[in-house]
């Protein structure tokens, strides 16, 4: 017989029908008459419950059957007599197909801290709680890559292997095939990288979006979905060193259109969550309800789905920078020096300020507009105003900021300038410049970070929590 998923067995299963089932065991219980086995595939946060009667089966192949252990179950469906599922399986046959020493497993039938689980990342997925996190992470790669899809955008591969700073922060991973005990040198004493694989210095990409810049000026409208890697010794609870980024880039689009896409984007792959993953979603909701029961009520976190459903059903308010440091200035925590750090027109806003203006001030999703341009990237639209460009941040609760975009700048001379004003060599991004060059148009985009997004949707606090294997400072396991 062909194995059926516990997914579909729970869902279109009938009594006295039978089925085979396979997966690994989550518990085992019972008594010497009985034994009631949790199985579990991945393909669901239930289990199905396998019903074994002791004396029709070997007394050593039951010993062997531990939590862990993998196994194959033949046999028929019956209505459960207990509370929690509507049908259990009758054991007829069992094979086990790998054992696990209950001895030595680490996943055991208790709560184990997530830190325990982070060092033990390779099994974690066969807890409840990874599960639902990547079986949503899957669906929300998928409800990315169909959003995209429908409007129209092409689906552009950018090079993670480049000789560009994107962002202009210098934080990048270096690619070499040179000897690093005895590399060549220049008759300065430099590192000659002219005798390097690709014949120059380069790095891993923090950002696709100057190459897709490229393909927009061409195509349209296209989106990047691939690795990005940050060399920042940050060991917090919002950084990685490789991470995920959503880049979508548009011709003909100004920054009110480039704010209308960020909106109806992130709105429709919170809907695909909410109308594709709800049992996954009740699940890390209470477990998140459960974690939080000890802190006073006004330090809990909203319900995950009232969350979810909250942004999908307001408008997301859109100030200007400027009007934000009024309002914050003007706030509670700053006359009475609650915030950590300074609220000052110029400097860059911090998460605890993101997040009163979310949560405190405005109560719903935020759009902030025209920062200033001395705290933003180059190839942003500058201002009529000469200090502030075209940039736009969407602000979440219990995030701060989720997406990070601008117009970007289409004036071949005003790039130009602005690229002297920040020592950023124009000969080394010549083939950028040529986009202005040779038929420039006004174009936008953004970045979603993908992990901070998975943050978002699971009520996860960690985002080591979100990707499979985290790289993070000092450590590259597995």
């Amino acid at each position: 017989m062909t194995r059926l998923k516990i997914k579909d067995i729970l869902k279109d299963g009938k009594a006295g029908s039978e089925v085979v089932a396979k997966g690994w065991v989550r518990t085992k219980r019972g008594s010497k008459n009985v034994n009631f086995i949790a199985l579990n595939d991945g393909s669901t946060i239930n289990n199905l419950q396998i019903v074994v009667d002791v004396e029709s089966f070997d007394e050593t192949l039951l010993r062997d059957i531990n939590t862990g252990a993998a196994i194959s179950v033949k046999g028929e469906l019956v209505e459960s007599a207990g509370s929690g599922q509507k049908i259990e399986l009758n054991a007829k046959e069992l094979v086990l197909l790998g054992g696990a020493d209950p001895d030595k497993y680490p996943i055991q039938p208790k709560k184990h801290s997530l830190e325990f689980l982070r060092e033990n990342a390779h099994l974690r997925f066969r807890t409840n709680t990874f599960s639902a996190v990547f079986r949503i992470r899957h669906a929300m790669a998928f409800a990315i890559h169909k959003y995209f899809n429908e409007k129209g955008f092409n689906y552009l591969h950018t090079p993670i292997i480049t000789a560009s700073d994107a962002e202009g922060a210098g934080q990048m991973f270096r690619v070499s095939t040179l000897d690093p005990k005895n590399p060549p040198l220049t008759e300065d004493g430099q590192i000659d990288f002219s005798q390097d694989f690709f014949g120059k210095a380069t790095n891993l990409t923090v950002s696709g979006q100057l190459e897709g810049e490229l393909g927009a000026l061409a195509l349209g409208e296209i989106y990047t979905f691939g690795p990005t890697f940050r060399a920042e010794n940050s060991n917090t609870t919002r950084h990685l060193a490789e991470f995920w980024m959503i880049e979508p880039e548009m011709a003909f689009y100004d920054l009110k259109d480039n704010m209308d896409l960020a909106e109806d984007f992130l709105k429709s792959c919170i809907k695909y969550a909410l109308e594709n993953c709800m049992e996954d979603l009740k699940f890390l909701a209470e477990r998140l309800k459960q974690e939080e029961k000890g802190k006073p009520e006004d330090q809990r976190s909203m319900d995950l789905i009232e969350k979810l459903e909250f942004v999908l059903n307001n408008d997301f308010i859109r100030i200007t920078y400027t009007e934000a440091i009024d309002i914050l200035r003007n706030s509670k925590p700053f006359k009475k020096k609650k915030f950590q750090f300074p609220v000052d027109w110029g400097t860059d806003l911090q998460s605890e300020h993101e997040r009163y203006l979310v949560e405190k001030h405005f109560k719903c999703p935020v759009i902030l507009t025209d920062y200033p341009k001395d705290i933003k990237a180059f190839y942003m639209k500058q201002n009529n105003d000469g200090k502030t460009v075209g940039a736009m941040d969407v602000l979440f609760p219990g995030i701060g900021e989720i997406i990070g975009g601008s117009q970007r700048e289409e004036n071949l001379e005003k790039l130009e300038t602005r690229m002297k004003e920040m020592d950023i060599p124009a000969e080394e991004m010549d083939w950028y410049l040529d986009t202005r060059r040779f038929g420039s148009v006004e174009h936008s985009g953004f970045g979603l970070g993908f992990e901070r997004f998975i943050l978002f949707v699971t009520g996860m606090g960690n985002i080591r929590d979100v990707i499979a294997f985290p790289r993070t400072p000092k450590n590259a396991e597995f």
